[in-house]
């Protein structure tokens, strides 16, 4: 789409800054509320300056829960709006000096407006995702919580008095089961979500056809790929999910190995990961190939980055050919 406007938006908690400019120079600045009055007064604005929100690409970076009324705002409407990471709009600037939120969203409009042929315009989640996203992020907190009463008793078992430590689990027990309660009540709730959703429950038998890919797994690829929207190779994916090995070398002197970037969903590579050892662990093709690799004298985490990939792209094949995964494959001309 040719853009004739391009907009920045510093988001806060209490308040948003808009910059908006042409293709020559920043037209005006405004702050306001962030709530749904101040967005109102923003198109106001727009309106009394005789521009086109529809023209407009609208840039602003990933806040979370802040930028909800944005996204309703642009849902609504059908804006172009454009969610980039903060990092990467830092980083394409150069050399910077000085930082206050009106200077944020104007150099975050320039950036829109550098690099509008690459935007890539958000696309809305299903009502159904959003409460996923809640429910997953819930059972986050409280296995945290759980976590948090358990781990420090068992850590000074071994050195504290036996009656202190029993009078320690005593008084811990209560919280510790109404949170495992709370679990079994969440974990019910995702299940019954999904189930109740045909595409949910499509993708679920697709996903989970793969070895090693459990409920778990399903739910946080789901929320990251926007149910497979988002990303449609798996290459890209494993970038995002930092299990995409690098060349670093440079010259003559620096021959370092191929490594992985840090820069990645780390939740998303430690589920993967998990999932690479539950699968090498048992029986099958691919724990077949990690211990043969192995005795190659591979290193084993290079093994294991490599049967994280495997897993990647059998998921993302099964959603491209909309079948299940199959372990003895036949081919159609055999």
């Amino acid at each position: 789409m040719n853009y004739s406007f391009f907009i920045g938006i510093d988001i806060s908690k209490k308040t948003l800054d808009f910059a908006v400019r042409d293709r020559k120079s920043l037209l005006f600045h405004l702050k306001v509320d962030n709530s749904l009055a101040g967005l109102k007064q923003f198109q106001k604005e727009c309106l009394t300056r005789t521009i086109d929100l529809s023209r407009c690409l609208i840039c602003c970076e990933h806040t979370g829960v802040y930028s909800q009324h944005i996204l309703a705002l642009a849902t609504e409407n059908n804006f172009s709006l454009w969610l980039e990471s903060s990092l990467r709009i830092k980083r394409s600037l150069g050399l910077q000096r000085g930082k206050s939120d009106k200077i944020d969203a104007i150099r975050i409009s320039e950036y829109a407006f550098r690099y509008a042929d690459q935007a890539t315009v958000w696309q809305p989640e299903r009502q159904i995702i959003l409460k996923l996203r809640q429910l997953v992020a819930l059972r986050k907190r409280l296995l945290k919580a759980k976590n948090t009463l358990r781990i420090p008793l068992d850590e000074v078992s071994t050195f504290q008095d036996k009656k202190l430590q029993k009078e320690m689990e005593k008084l811990n027990r209560k919280p510790i089961e109404a949170l495992e309660k709370q679990l079994v009540e969440v974990e019910k709730k995702i299940r019954t979500l999904i189930k109740e959703d045909d595409s949910l429950k499509n993708l679920f038998s697709l996903v989970t056809s793969v070895d090693g890919v459990g409920e778990v797994v399903f739910c946080e690829m789901v929320i990251a790929t926007n149910e497979f929207k988002l990303f449609c190779c798996p290459r890209k994916f494993a970038c995002y999910s930092g299990v995409a090995p690098f060349e670093h070398q440079s010259g003559t002197s620096i021959r370092g190995g191929t490594r992985v970037s840090h820069l990645a969903n780390k939740q998303m590579k430690k589920l993967l990961h998990m999932a690479a050892l539950s699968v090498v662990s048992g029986k099958g093709e691919m724990a077949d190939y990690y211990h043969r690799k192995v005795k190659q004298g591979k290193n084993k985490m290079l093994v294991l980055n490599a049967v994280r990939n495997k897993i990647i792209h059998r998921v993302f094949a099964c959603i491209r050919d909309n079948r299940k995964y199959e372990k003895i494959y036949t081919p159609a001309l055999a």
